[in-house]
């Protein structure tokens, strides 16, 4: 499965993170930590071309789609 949503170029990214002891005293921080964004295999019917595409887009792209429909972000990100 691909790490990088091929609509909103979402990707993986490094952050830091804090234990807990350290949280409430001062600034402690106790390493780097890479953070993956939400890819999930999903099937989409294009009605437009009467097929369905399979991708590996994030959750955000999924609500993008149901916002704006499936041919024009799909063809925006040059996918079809």
């Amino acid at each position: 499965m691909s790490k990088i949503c091929p609509i909103t170029n979402k990707g993986t990214r490094m952050a830091g993170k804090y234990s807990n002891r350290v949280r409430a005293t001062k600034f402690n921080p106790s390493g780097k930590t890479r953070k993956h964004s939400n890819i999930q295999k999903k099937k989409i019917y294009v009605p437009e071309l009467d097929k369905t595409v399979t991708l590996n887009i994030s959750t955000k792209a999924i609500k993008t789609i149901n916002k704006n429909g499936a041919y024009k972000t799909l063809k925006k990100a040059s996918l079809i």
